[in-house]
This record gives C-alpha cells, sequence and structure tokens, in this order.
C-alpha cells in the first residue's frame, strides 16, 4: 500500500479528469486534455482492463468484443456501436467529439436499466486505462505551474508518482488561479463513480464489502460499479456501527479512514457522492436548481429543504447519511472545514491533550470547542460562525444525527416519541421525558440529551431549536419584537412572558422543555455565562466552557452562583467593612453578574423543574406531598407548605430558596404579575429598585387590603407570610435587623411567631420595669413592630391562636374572610361562646392589643384617618387613650366611633385590659377588690367586677386621686352608654329589652337606658338589676358628670350658680340642691324637675338599700343633697349631750366629795 499513500492514484485520476471543464474559455486546456483521453491506447502488453484487474478477461464476451485492439489518434467513444445508442438517446450532440463530456454525460445520466450493460463496462475500462497513463500528470504540471511554485509542500513533491495532485486536492481551498481551481475541482467526477477506481479502497474494504454483502469485487459477478452503490453501503453500515445498532458489523480501522476520506474528498461537489447523486438529482432540480455546484453548496441546500414534504424518501436518507458522517468527522462538509479552519489552527481546537486522537475531528468536538471561544469573548470569523450556526441546527433538527442519543434513548423513543422525526420534534418530545413530564427516562439517554443541547447551544440563538422557532414565531413577533432577531435575549424574553396572555401552549411547552436543559448547565445561558464567568471561576472553581466535571451535580455552579449573590448579608450580619469591601476581598458577586443571577431566578421559579438542586432532592416529597398540584407555581407552594414534613435535604433547599424569596419577591415571577395593579400604585418605588431586599413585600402586605388588589395576589401574599412564620429566617429584613438579639436573648428558638413572642416579652418587661438600657436593640424593636402589626391581620398567622380556635371560628366564623382581622374581630365579639382554650387565647390577646393598640389591626385600620387627624403626636401606646377623648367630636367618623366604643366594652370587662386604669389604681384594687381578685383566675376576664367594685368605692370618696380621676372617666363613658357598664348589661337585659326597648333600639349614646331604668326602677323585679340602677343612683350622687340627662337639663344653672366649684365629691350636686332649697335662686324648669325627681330616687335608694356599715352611713350623708341640715342637726345633738354630760358630771362630783367627808 506504499503507492497509496495519501491516495495517489485517486488523487491522479481525479486530477485528470478534472480538466473536463465546458467553459469556453479554457480551450486550450481542454484541447490538450481531451487529445491526450483521445489518443490514449491500450498498453502493449494487452487490453487495458486485464492490465489492472486480471479477472476482467473473464468479463461478458460480448463487452469485451465490442473494445477494439487498436485504436487510432482520433478514437471516439460516440463511435462505439454498443454505446451509440445510449449517448444518441441521452448526450447533446457538440459533446460527442469529446470522450471525457461523453464519459460525464454518460455516467452522470445514468441509471440502471438506462445504460446497456456492454457500454457500461466499455466506459469503466476506459476510466480504468485513464488511470494509468502518466502523460496527465504533466499537464497537471503545466496548468497549476504557478500554484504549485506558491505551495511549498506540493513544490517539494516527487514528480512521476502521483503525489503532486494529492498535495493539490490537499491545498484546494489555497488555490486563488482559475484553471488550476477549475482543474482540481472538477477533477473527481469520474472517479467516485467505482470505488475499485479509488486506488487502495479496494484493498483495505475488500472483507467489509463482502461481510456487509456491500457487492462484490469480482467483475464476474452483478457489475457494482456504476453508482457508488459500495461506497453508499459502507457508509451506512459505518454508522450502524457508531450508533451501536443490533447486528452492526465492526469495520476495519483501515476501512473507516478510507470511507471517511472518500466522503471528505466528495465534500466539493455533491456530484461526487455518486448516491446522494443520483437520489437527489430530482429533489435537487425542485429545491436548489439556482444553486451553483461546488463548495458544498447544493449539499447544505438540499439539508435546509430535508424535511420538506416534497423532499424523496431516498434523498432524504442519503443526505441524512452524509449528515452522520459530517458528525463524525467536519471534515466531510466542504463549506464547514474551509470557513472555520484558520480558526481551529488559532484556538488550537486539533490539539487536546485530555481527548482521544479519534475524536478531535467530531463535529461535536469542533463545535464545543469554538463556541468556548465565542463565549469567552474572542473572535470568530463571521463565515465560521455562519458554518457552525447552519450544524447546530442540524443537530437539532434531526435527532439521529446523534449516535449518542440514538443508541441510549432508543427505547424512550420506541415508547414515546415514534414517528415525530421531522423539524426537531422527537428531539422535543425526549426533552419532555427527560423533564419528567412523560415517564422516568434513562441515565444514559439524559446526559446524551445534555450534551447535543451543549453542542447545539440553542441558548445563544433560539432559531437553532427550529421547533421552539415555529411554536414561538407569534409570541416573538408580539411580545419580543424590540429585540434583535437572534439576540439571546429572545429567550430571556419568552420566559419573561410565560403563563401570561401573549403565550400560547405550544411555545409555552416547547420552552419549558428546552429551558429544562439550559437550566441544568449555567453555561447555556450565554449572557449569564457572559457576566459571570469570571465569578465562577473565583467562587465556584469551574473549568472552561467545553469541560465539564462528571462529579459536578447538574446546576451547582448556578446554585452556588445564587448563593453568593443573596449573601452580602451573612447569616444576618452584613460583613465587615460593607459591600464595597466585601467586593474587594472577593466574598460576593460583580453587580452585572447578580443582576443575571436575578433574572434567572426570577424566570425559572415558575417552574420547580427548572430548578436541578431543587428537583433533584424533593423528588420523593413531590410526589408525595404535591402529585395534584400541576397549575404553574403550585409545586413550590406545596413544599414550602409542608415543610416540616420533608426530607431533611428538600427541606434545606426549600427553606433556602424560601429565604432567597424573603430578600427578593420578584422571583416569584407569577405573584408579581398577579400583584402588578397594587404595586404601580403603591410599591413602585421599591419595586424599581434592582436590587430588592424585602422592601417590596413588606409594602404588598401593607397594601394588601387596597382597592388595586386582586383576589390572586391577596392569596399570595398571604400565603408567603404564612410561610414566614415556619422560620424567622424566612423574614428578610426581620432576620438582618434581629439576628444577634435572638441568638443573644430567643437561642434554640426557630419558628418566627415564637421568636416574635420572645422579642416582644423581652421589650414590655424591660418597658415596665423602666429598665436603664432596652435589652433587644433599637433597629430590631422597630422591625419587632412591623412584624407584630403583620401578624395581626390574619389570625392564621399567629399558629396557636388559630390552632386553639379552629372549632370555633367553623362553629361561629364559618363566613368570615381571615384577612383585616376579621376572623379574629368575629371571635373577640362572640368571646362569650368561646370554647375555654380559645376563650384564654383571645384573653391573652386582648391584653396585648390594650397594652399596644398598634398591634389592634382592626382599631388601626377603621381608625387609621382619624389617628392622623386627633393623634399624630400620641405615641403608639397611648392612640387608644386619645381616640377615646376625642370620640364625641363632630369631626369623629362613624365607622371608627364605633370600633372605639367596642374597645371600651372590652376594657370594661377587666381592668386588666385598661393598662391607663391598671397602672392608676394598682394600689386601690388590692385594698378594696380583694375578695374579687381571690375568685379570679389568670386568663378568663372578671366581667366588670372590679371596676364595678372602684366604683362603688369612688361613690363613697375612698380612692386615690389617679384612680379616682379613671373611674370617672369610665363613669362619664358608661352613664353614655348602658354597654360600657358589663356588670349592668349582664343583670339587666330582660329589664333593657322590656322596659326600655326604644331607647336600646336607638343606640344613641346618650344615656336613655340608664334614665329610663331609674325612671321604672320601682317595676324592676329582678334584685341584681335593682341594685346595679340603685348603685348608679349612688354614682350620680357623687358626681353630676356621671348623670348624663340631669347634667344636660342643669347645664345652664350649673354654669350661673355652680361655676366656681370644681366637679367632683359631690359638690357640683350639692351647690344644685341648695339653689333647688333656696327660695331666691330660680332654676330652669327642666333642671328643677329632674332634681326632685332625683331626690326621690335617692330617697327610695336609701329605704331599699339602708346602709351597710357606719362608714357607709357617713358616706350617704357626706354625699347627701341635705348634708348640711343633717350635719347641723347632729352637731346640735352632740353639742346637747355634752351639756348634759357637764351638768351630770358636776352633780356626781358633789356626791362623791360628801361621801368623802363622811
Amino acid at each position: 500500500m506504499a503507492d497509496c499513500i495519501r491516495v495517489p492514484l485517486l488523487l491522479l485520476l481525479m486530477c485528470i479528469l478534472s480538466a473536463v471543464h465546458r467553459t469556453r474559455g479554457d480551450n486550450s486546456v481542454i484541447a490538450r486534455l481531451t487529445g491526450n483521453a483521445d489518443n490514449l491506447q491500450n498498453p502493449a502488453g494487452g487490453p487495458g482492463p486485464a492490465a489492472v484487474i486480471p479477472l476482467a478477461a473473464e468479463r461478458n464476451l460480448g463487452a469485451g468484443a465490442s473494445l477494439p485492439r487498436r485504436r487510432s489518434a482520433g478514437w471516439k467513444l460516440a463511435e462505439e456501436a454498443v454505446c451509440r445508442e445510449d449517448l444518441t438517446r441521452l448526450c447533446p450532440k457538440h459533446s460527442w467529439n469529446n470522450n471525457l463530456a461523453v464519459l460525464e454525460c454518460l455516467q452522470d445520466k445514468k441509471e440502471e436499466t438506462e445504460i446497456a450493460a456492454e457500454c457500461n463496462h466499455l466506459l469503466w475500462n476506459y476510466k480504468l486505462n485513464l488511470t494509468t497513463d502518466p502523460k496527465f500528470e504533466s499537464v497537471a504540471v503545466e496548468v497549476c505551474k504557478t500554484t504549485i511554485s506558491d505551495i511549498k509542500e506540493c513544490a517539494a513533491e516527487e514528480l512521476g508518482k502521483g503525489f503532486l495532485v494529492s498535495c493539490l486536492v490537499d491545498h484546494r481551498s489555497n488555490i486563488s488561479d482559475y484553471q488550476c481551481n477549475q482543474y482540481i475541482t472538477k477533477m473527481t467526477s469520474i472517479v467516485f463513480s467505482d470505488y475499485r477506481l479509488i486506488c487502495g479502497f479496494m484493498d483495505k474494504c475488500r472483507e467489509d464489502i463482502n461481510s456487509l454483502r456491500c457487492g462484490s469485487i469480482s467483475t464476474g459477478e452483478k457489475d457494482v460499479h456504476s453508482q457508488g452503490e459500495v461506497i453508499a453501503c459502507l457508509e451506512k453500515g459505518l454508522v450502524r456501527e457508531v450508533e451501536e445498532q443490533p447486528g452492526a458489523h465492526a469495520i476495519k480501522d483501515d476501512c473507516k479512514k478510507a470511507i471517511m476520506r472518500v466522503a471528505e474528498l466528495s465534500s466539493d461537489d455533491f456530484h461526487l457522492d455518486r448516491y446522494l447523486y443520483f437520489a437527489c438529482r430530482e429533489d435537487r432540480e425542485r429545491f436548489c436548481e439556482n444553486t451553483l455546484a461546488g463548495e458544498g453548496r447544493v449539499y447544505k441546500c438540499l439539508f435546509n429543504h430535508k424535511f420538506e414534504e416534497a423532499m424523496t424518501e431516498r434523498c432524504q436518507e442519503a443526505l441524512t447519511t452524509r449528515q452522520k458522517l459530517i458528525a463524525q468527522d467536519y471534515k466531510v462538509s466542504y463549506s464547514l472545514a474551509k470557513a472555520c479552519k484558520s480558526d481551529l489552527r488559532k484556538y488550537h481546537c486539533s490539539v487536546d491533550t485530555n481527548m482521544p486522537r479519534a475524536r478531535e475531528a467530531r463535529l461535536s468536538y469542533l463545535l464545543l470547542c469554538l463556541e468556548s471561544v465565542v463565549h469567552r469573548g474572542r473572535v470568530v470569523g463571521g463565515e465560521c460562525q455562519g458554518e457552525m450556526m447552519d450544524y447546530r441546527r442540524m443537530l437539532m433538527e434531526d435527532f439521529s444525527l446523534s449516535p449518542e442519543i440514538v443508541l441510549h434513548c432508543r427505547s424512550e423513543i420506541e415508547g414515546h416519541c415514534s414517528g415525530l422525526h421531522r423539524k426537531g420534534r422527537t428531539l422535543h418530545c425526549l426533552m419532555r421525558v427527560g423533564r419528567g413530564d412523560m415517564g422516568a427516562i434513562d441515565p444514559n439517554c439524559q446526559r446524551a440529551l445534555q450534551t447535543l443541547i451543549q453542542e447545539a447551544d440553542p441558548g445563544a440563538d433560539y432559531r437553532i431549536d427550529r421547533a421552539l422557532n415555529e411554536a414561538c414565531e407569534s409570541v416573538i413577533q408580539t411580545a419580543c419584537k424590540h429585540i434583535r432577531n437572534g439576540d439571546p435575549m429572545i429567550l430571556s424574553c419568552l420566559m419573561e412572558h410565560l403563563y401570561t396572555e401573549k403565550m400560547v401552549e405550544d411555545c409555552e411547552h416547547r420552552l419549558l422543555e428546552l429551558q429544562y436543559f439550559i437550566a441544568r448547565d449555567w453555561k447555556l445561558d450565554p449572557i449569564l455565562y457572559k457576566k459571570c464567568q469570571g465569578d465562577a471561576a473565583r467562587l465556584c472553581h469551574t473549568h472552561g466552557w467545553n469541560e465539564t466535571s462528571e462529579m459536578m451535580p447538574p446546576g451547582a455552579i448556578f446554585s452556588c452562583l445564587y448563593r453568593h449573590a443573596y449573601r452580602s448579608v451573612e447569616q444576618g450580619r452584613r460583613l465587615p467593612g460593607g459591600p464595597s469591601e466585601a467586593e474587594n476581598q472577593g466574598f460576593i458577586l460583580s453587580r452585572d453578574c447578580k443582576v443575571e443571577v436575578q433574572r434567572i431566578l426570577h424566570q425559572r421559579a415558575l417552574d420547580v423543574k427548572l430548578d436541578p438542586e431543587l428537583q433533584r432532592r424533593c423528588l420523593t416529597d413531590l410526589g408525595k406531598w404535591c402529585s395534584e398540584k400541576t397549575e404553574a407555581g403550585q409545586e413550590l407552594e406545596c413544599l414550602q407548605d409542608h415543610l416540616e414534613d420533608l426530607v431533611s435535604d428538600c427541606r434545606v433547599v426549600v427553606g433556602n430558596l424560601t429565604e432567597l424569596e424573603s430578600e427578593d419577591i420578584q422571583i416569584e415571577a407569577l405573584l408579581m404579575r398577579a400583584c402588578e395593579p397594587v404595586i404601580q400604585s403603591h410599591c413602585h418605588e421599591v419595586a424599581d429598585n434592582q436590587i430588592d431586599t424585602g422592601d417590596l413585600m413588606e409594602c404588598l402586605v401593607q397594601n394588601k387590603h387596597q382597592k388595586e388588589m386582586n383576589e390572586k395576589c391577596a392569596v399570595g401574599v398571604t400565603h408567603f407570610q404564612l410561610i414566614q412564620i415556619k422560620d424567622f429566617r424566612f423574614s428578610y429584613k426581620f432576620k438582618t435587623a434581629c439576628k444577634e438579639d435572638v441568638l443573644k436573648l430567643c437561642p434554640n428558638i426557630k419558628k418566627k411567631v415564637d421568636v416574635v413572642m420572645c422579642l416582644s416579652i423581652t421589650v414590655r418587661n424591660d418597658t415596665l420595669q423602666e429598665a436603664k438600657e432596652q435589652r433587644v436593640s433599637v433597629k430590631c424593636r422597630k422591625q419587632l413592630r412591623v412584624e407584630e402589626v403583620e401578624m395581626s391581620e390574619d389570625i392564621r398567622l399567629e399558629p396557636e391562636l388559630y390552632d386553639s380556635c379552629k372549632q370555633d371560628i367553623t362553629r361561629l366564623c364559618q363566613n368570615v374572610a381571615y384577612g383585616n382581622a376579621q376572623v379574629i374581630e368575629c371571635l373577640k365579639e362572640n368571646k362569650r361562646q368561646l370554647t375555654s382554650r380559645c376563650h384564654q387565647r383571645i384573653f391573652k390577646l386582648q391584653e396585648v392589643e390594650m397594652v399596644d393598640p398598634e398591634l389592634d389591626y382592626q382599631l388601626m385600620r377603621v381608625c387609621k384617618h382619624m389617628i392622623r387627624r386627633f393623634c399624630t403626636e400620641s405615641e403608639g401606646k397611648n392612640v387608644l387613650q386619645c381616640l377615646k377623648q376625642n370620640k364625641n367630636s363632630e369631626l369623629m367618623d362613624p365607622k371608627c366611633k364605633q370600633m372605639i366604643t367596642k374597645r371600651q366594652i372590652t376594657q370594661n370587662t377587666d381592668y386588666r385590659l385598661n393598662p391607663v386604669l391598671r397602672k392608676a389604681c394598682k394600689a386601690d384594687i388590692p385594698k378594696f377588690c380583694q375578695p374579687i381578685l381571690n375568685k379570679a383566675t389568670a386568663d378568663s376576664e372578671l366581667e366588670g367586677q372590679v371596676i364595678s367594685c372602684l366604683k362603688l368605692k369612688y361613690a363613697d370618696q375612698r380612692l386615690s386621686s389617679d384612680c379616682e380621676d379613671q373611674i370617672r372617666v369610665i363613669l362619664q363613658e358608661s352613664a353614655l352608654d348602658y354597654r360600657l357598664d358589663l356588670q349592668l348589661q349582664i343583670h339587666c337585659t330582660q329589664e333593657i329589652s322590656s322596659l326600655c326597648p326604644e331607647e336600646a333600639a336607638a343606640q344613641e349614646q346618650t344615656g336613655q337606658v340608664e334614665e329610663c331604668l331609674k325612671v321604672n326602677l320601682l317595676k324592676i323585679k329582678q334584685d341584681a338589676c335593682k341594685k346595679e340602677v340603685l348603685n348608679m343612683l349612688k354614682e350620680s350622687k357623687a358626681d353630676i358628670f356621671v348623670d348624663p340627662v340631669l347634667h344636660t337639663a342643669c347645664a345652664l344653672d350649673i354654669k350661673h350658680h355652680c361655676a366656681a366649684i370644681p366637679p367632683g365629691r359631690g359638690r357640683q350636686m350639692s351647690c344644685l340642691m341648695e339653689a333647688l332649697q333656696d327660695k331666691r335662686i330660680r332654676l330652669q324648669p327642666e333642671c328643677k324637675k329632674r332634681l326632685q325627681d332625683r331626690i326621690e330616687m335617692w330617697s327610695y335608694a336609701a329605704k331599699v338599700a339602708p346602709a351597710e356599715g357606719f362608714s357607709d352611713l357617713a358616706m350617704q350623708v357626706m354625699t347627701s343633697p341635705s348634708k348640711n341640715y343633717i350635719l347641723t342637726v347632729i352637731g346640735a345633738g352632740v353639742a346637747l349631750l355634752f351639756l348634759m354630760g357637764l351638768l351630770c358630771g358636776r352633780f356626781t362630783k358633789r356626791v362623791t366629795q360628801e361621801l368623802k367627808d363622811r
């Protein structure tokens, strides 16, 4: 085989025959070559065929007889009788005088039934004789004289051995001389018609030809040399071996090289691939009529139309075989090898010590190497990039071009994706299987798909993926028309419009199928790779673009990037020196990279399967808890809902992702879309921030009940709030502000609600004890207040309260919405009907709210504007007190007034719910009301008993001044509205409904119900109710303000006659009584009448309820309107007794002296 190094005879023959050129401008060359061909004679040793192939003599005698033993100098093929009929039928007359033109015409036109066997054999012998004639090398030397001198390698070749022409073929892309170029590019059309004319091919592939039954090398059998059938058969055998198809024959390495070399040499002109030429002759005319032959243009044109409906099946098969050969050796594509030759050399893509030499020629290796160069920002020629894009698209269109896919995905294709071969549909079907949408997939198939996606790199240009391009064309034209065609941002734009009105279903499926694989290799997003490759190398120890690590799980690099993107605050503590110093120390991502990481996170949060780490670690839990959650975004919500039930690995991943969402809620793309109206109206300032720090979610929570808030947004925001209570780390702002305080004051507590409770108790205790320094930091206290307010909005945000009251909610508040604290308000209103456990929780909640009214969500919401109007200068803890003071203002909103009344009623049920009273009367309560306290429990109301006790002591004027002031306020308020006197309401319910129905229905809060009960005192039958009314009368004697009806009737008289007398301790009441008795003073008729009624009532009260003791009697005297008269009578009596004592004393003293004298 030494004579066949670099296929010299093949190339020599190709050089000779390619000199056939129909352009009339090359007459001298054609004439010379034609002359040589026409003067060709058989060697002296015998007939031409026998000189090369001894078995040729055994050929059909008819065919042999037709060959003349001696030919004249002007011998013509057209003159041979065996070919005259075929020549007349197939070839134009002007070509008959040129043997090479006749030869080309007949072999390009012939089919098995078109050319007579004798003529066919004559043509083959003639071509074989051409290969043995040494005269034609001299023609090559003459035609390519200047080219040979320019190409040093060819100039050094020894003449006479055929190496010169071989060298010219190898360097044909560098030949600039027109005649030489035509000479080289056209010389191969004849030799490729028969594998036996190729030097060495027969010897190298003899055994494989017989084993594969591709034909016979014996001329005694079927003449198989006519149309390249043998080479086509071997090529198919090679493809079957690569794909490891069942029954595939292992072709010898030498034969493989010969097959690939033939394919490479035929890459320039499709005429040279004889099988493909004849298979696609009609398709070429149909699709590529105007495409010039040469430089692989016809191949490319046919490849582009491969899946057209009009493409014949035979041509499609031949094209697929050639594409598979290109996949094995990129040099089989003339245009690709030519366009990328300099770039391959420049970037050393032909030498890789990590790769076996046999794989360096594979198309996949070339694509990965040059794509890596492009992604690193290096310059690759435009023609080369164009060729790369064509072949990347080719790989995406036809899965069968990837032998790994064919080998490892065979069962998946047969089971799920058969019959979808065209336009990349099978590949997308396999992607869908890979996503897990259609059952399990073999790991080898999964890896093969991932490798193919990396080779094709559709993330760089969506047009590479034809199935995606066609499915999403309408979406791109409407939603992404502002982006340049082919820009990588098109895919990003499509992801941003996922699940929107502009998205169509088919595009949605194709997009998610592709994104599933892009998400598993961060390098497949070119924008992300460009911005983050430095950060990834520095922080995540990545390799080059086309290098992969089997030890690195899918998505690990991106997970590393987003952990660093959101770790400028590590464990809630800022890095020393702030972000700028942290960047200098290499702790965090660059700003550009962080923006891209956030973009990717926002897009991939739409589907759990786009987060490889989440899907891998939570596969079991997804099936166990979330199998029925099929809508967008539901799977992650389901995992968050079952956070405590997840396996540890899954719980960690879901927890980390939830923690990220708390810092940047825009990751929740679906929630952001649902909340767009609210964001635009109320939160646009924080939403416009490129880097979110939890402000947007806080804004949404604060505006959850605005009119722009729709149901989807409200549900999403509430869900996120419910998730946050599971772990305080899920609330970014709270975690950041309070991390150190939690570690110091509340260690080992994880649930947010428990942490908030722990810190709140600490703050309250420090406040009550008036500690010099608060243990909870200022920034934490500020954020703690935000968290407490948010938790008060929905009972579900306080799990212990919610769990305790679930049954009561179902029974009493079934149709009440959770938001706006409506369920909590419902439970408060039905407090008497609650179960013991729920009642205790509600009481504790009310106790906290009364101490800090800002935590009373309903009060703060309903009275929001009134607080701004009346209480802007009041501290948060004094808001309710301020509202109560302004309750009867004409400017007070009725709804707010009603809410204030509710809170007053609540406060009057138990002194512990009135912190101001509790503080003012802390000494009086145990002093006067200890028996009531002894019967009380820690978490149930005293039903107003302590306050009633204090009221009576107020009437007796025995309270301290601070306590007296607070009780006076309560008495004044309850005198106007009987509902504020809980004991009265409890004991007089029936009397009110029977005796005072109209007054009670009016709810005017003017004291009419109390007045009605006083007037009907004699009609009251129940002792308990009568006692309460008598207590009211007793209390009114102590202060006229406690009797609003009397005070209103006598307001002018008080102003005229008692203005100088301070209120309280019955002083103004005594003044009016004295005025009533003074005949010189004329009171207002209404006042006079009311005073007379009161005197009668008091007299009746004195009879019904006499004094219980000396102190009670003394108090009645002191508070009596006839106090002066009574005191005068008592004083006169005492004086009389004193005088009598003096007299009696002197008498007894005299008697005693007389007795002594005796």
